[in-house]
C-alpha cells in the first residue's frame, strides 16, 4: 500500500506545450489562502503581495525568448493570465522552438521567483497549490471569451467558485471555465 495517493497527471499526455499558441493559465493559492488583495467596488485592490506577483508576471518574457503575455488579472487567491508563445522567426530557415519555453516550465519558474519573493518580505509560510491549469486555446472565438472571463473576474468575485467562500472543499484543483 502506498504512503502517498498517486498523482494524477493533468497535461495532456502526448501534448508538446512549447508549441506556438495561445495558453489559458490559473494559479491559486495553497487552500485557496487569500493573500494578494481583496475585491472592492468590483475591482482588485492588491496588497504587497499582489504588487510581487504582478511585478514578477510581468517579468516572463524578460526570461524566456518568443514569449508574449496577453491580458492577466491577479485575485486575491488566484492569478489568470494568457501567455502567447510565439513561433521564432529566423533568417528563412527552420529555426527549432526553445524547448525551454514551455508552459509547465515558465509557471514553475514564476511560482518558484514569486514564493522566494513573498516568503523573503516576510510571510515565511506561503505556498501555492502543487499544480495549475492550462488550457491550450485553439480558436479566435475562444481567446476572445477567455479575455472577457479574465477581465469581468472582479465583478464575478461573489460567485466565483475560487473563492474559497463559495467552496467548502479546501486543496481542491482551481476551478475554472474551459473555453
Amino acid at each position: 500500500m502506498d504512503k502517498f495517493p498517486k498523482r494524477k497527471y493533468i497535461r495532456l499526455q502526448d501534448y508538446d506545450y512549447s508549441n506556438p499558441g495561445y495558453y489559458y493559465i490559473t494559479i491559486c493559492t495553497h487552500n485557496r489562502k487569500e493573500l494578494f488583495g481583496e475585491i472592492k467596488n468590483n475591482q482588485i485592490i492588491l496588497n504587497k503581495f499582489g504588487i510581487i506577483i504582478d511585478k514578477i508576471w510581468k517579468e516572463i518574457p524578460n526570461h524566456y525568448s518568443d514569449i508574449e503575455l496577453d491580458t492577466y488579472i491577479i485575485m486575491p487567491n488566484h492569478i489568470h493570465g494568457i501567455i502567447k508563445i510565439n513561433n521564432p522567426v529566423g533568417d528563412g530557415h527552420a529555426h527549432p522552438v526553445n524547448k525551454s519555453n514551455n508552459i509547465p516550465t515558465m509557471i514553475g519558474s514564476f511560482k518558484s521567483a514569486v514564493s522566494k519573493q513573498i516568503r523573503k518580505s516576510e510571510n515565511n509560510s506561503f505556498k501555492w497549490q502543487r499544480f495549475f491549469y492550462d488550457h491550450h486555446i485553439r480558436t479566435t472565438n475562444s481567446l476572445n471569451n477567455i479575455r472577457k472571463y479574465i477581465l469581468a473576474n472582479p465583478m464575478n468575485w461573489d460567485n466565483d467558485e475560487n473563492n474559497i467562500k463559495n467552496n467548502k472543499v479546501t486543496g481542491q484543483a482551481c476551478l475554472t471555465p474551459t473555453g
